[in-house]
């Protein structure tokens, strides 16, 4: 079985959203991971969103780096510039991954505004992932 770890910054809303599509996508064929270089509680708006398409999230952790260091991972995916550049570095074989998603947690507007940018995200984290899966024959 494989073993997957999505980082990001804050481990609150990329990196849960797409924690959520590689399980859903990956089924009982991958273990999936995700963790932060800090950690800020899983979004509720991350969650709120990713139920709209019906993957719950709910019951997701915000955690830490350091915690996954005695996993050897098969692949390590962040989600964004910040993770890529201060991600400790820890020994390990994984082949690494980096996609830069937009942080829905920045933006600005109205609430229907920001809810939009969180599922523009979304689908973005989705088709990455559905992708990801594919092509690593998982």
């Amino acid at each position: 079985m494989k073993k997957i770890l999505v980082l990001c910054t804050g481990n609150s809303c990329r990196s849960q959203i797409a924690e959520g599509y590689l399980r859903h996508f990956a089924g009982n064929r991958a273990q999936v991971y995700s963790a932060g270089v800090e950690t800020h509680g899983v979004n509720p708006k991350a969650i709120a969103t990713m139920q709209e398409d019906g993957i719950d999230i709910s019951g997701h952790t915000s955690n830490h780096v350091d915690e996954y260091r005695d996993i050897e991972f098969d692949y390590v995916i962040t989600v964004c510039d910040n993770a890529k550049e201060n991600c400790p570095y820890f020994p390990s074989k994984a082949e690494r991954f980096h996609y830069n998603f937009p942080d829905p947690a920045k933006a600005q507007g109205t609430p229907e505004e920001i809810t939009e940018e969180f599922r523009k995200v979304r689908q973005m984290i989705k088709d990455y992932s559905e992708n990801f899966i594919q092509q690593n024959n998982i």
